[in-house]
């Protein structure tokens, strides 16, 4: 089933879906929402604040939230979180320094209150890059297997060229019905 055909299919209950993008900075959070909204990533800067995109296919809308990552900002990702049908969280898997940081910010996320129940789409960014880890190994390093209390789903994709996108946020909107 493509994104298209599940998207008529939720377009008839009318419904809308609130997406909140979290991730570090330079995980490529921006540029996967302009991937979605068929829009050029050829000039994008770090995000300063926060980008609000409605995203339109077919008549359906997806209201994605797209929060900074740099580390002032991140105190404030909780002021986004009401609401919130899906987190997407995006990491630049060839950045292994700052793994264990991303793994911090993720479990404080999957702690929160409002965000109790959500399901989580985890992007392992930039595999189209030598250095990245694959998406099994940051599963493994982000301790995904014990989450219990919502649906989870990682997925290997790079805002680049567009691999993996589509087949993400196909299995987020099912999740969503």
């Amino acid at each position: 089933m493509g994104l298209l055909s599940l998207l008529r299919k939720l377009k008839r209950s009318d419904k809308e879906v609130r997406i909140l993008f979290l991730g570090l900075d330079n995980a490529g959070k921006t540029s996967i929402l302009k991937r979605l909204a068929d829009e050029d990533i050829s000039e994008i800067r770090p995000t300063q604040g926060f980008n609000i995109k409605t995203v339109q296919k077919d008549g359906f809308k997806m209201n994605v939230w797209d929060i900074g990552g740099q580390k002032a900002i991140r105190p404030y990702w909780r002021n986004y979180f009401e609401s919130t049908d899906i987190l997407v969280y995006v990491i630049d898997s060839s950045d292994r320094i700052r793994i264990e940081e991303t793994g911090i910010e993720f479990n404080t996320l999957l702690e929160e209150n409002k965000l109790a129940g959500v399901p989580v789409l985890v992007f392992a960014n930039k595999q189209d890059l030598p250095t990245a880890l694959p998406a099994s190994e940051i599963a493994f390093g982000l301790n995904l297997h014990a989450i219990r209390d919502r649906q989870w789903q990682i997925q290997a994709c790079s805002a680049k060229n567009g691999d993996g996108i589509q087949e993400g946020m196909e299995w987020a909107l099912k999740t969503n019905k």
